[in-house]
């Protein structure tokens, strides 16, 4: 019994020694994406509709509100339109599959027709550097 406690303890612990000295860099782990909205509401009953049935497809793909609508204060060049909108995602390739599923594009043009919008997509960052001057 206490050779097997042993042996699990040493397992354990030759684990933790890869993890400390960088063995954690062989994994990869893929750069969160945000879909980026810029949104001028021209129809708000209408776009309150869209809104409704965009919710739940944003959650079945993963995403989660960064921003949603709040003040936005231009700083330089043109101002953003009336609403700016994040959405997180866990992946590029998760976003892209949301903004190009089938629900999402039976929806779509609820959008398109009560407001003029600007969309993009933005991959995000892993790397530490990118966190340094």
């Amino acid at each position: 019994m206490g050779r097997k406690i042993t042996g699990c303890l040493a397992a354990v612990c030759v684990l933790w020694a890869c993890a400390a000295t960088g063995f954690r860099g062989q994994l990869t782990v893929l750069p969160k994406a945000y879909v980026v909205a810029e949104i001028d509401v021209k129809d708000p009953g209408r776009y309150r509709k869209y809104a409704k049935a965009a919710f739940p497809i944003i959650q079945r793909y993963g995403g989660r509100f960064l921003t949603r609508g709040g003040t936005t204060v231009a700083v330089e060049g043109k101002p953003p339109t009336q609403r700016v909108m994040i959405i997180e995602f866990a992946s590029l390739e998760r976003a892209r599959a949301f903004e190009h599923s089938r629900e999402y594009s039976a929806i779509a043009p609820l959008r398109q027709a009560s407001a003029t919008s600007r969309l993009y997509i933005v991959e995000g960052t892993n790397d530490p550097a990118a966190n340094r001057p």
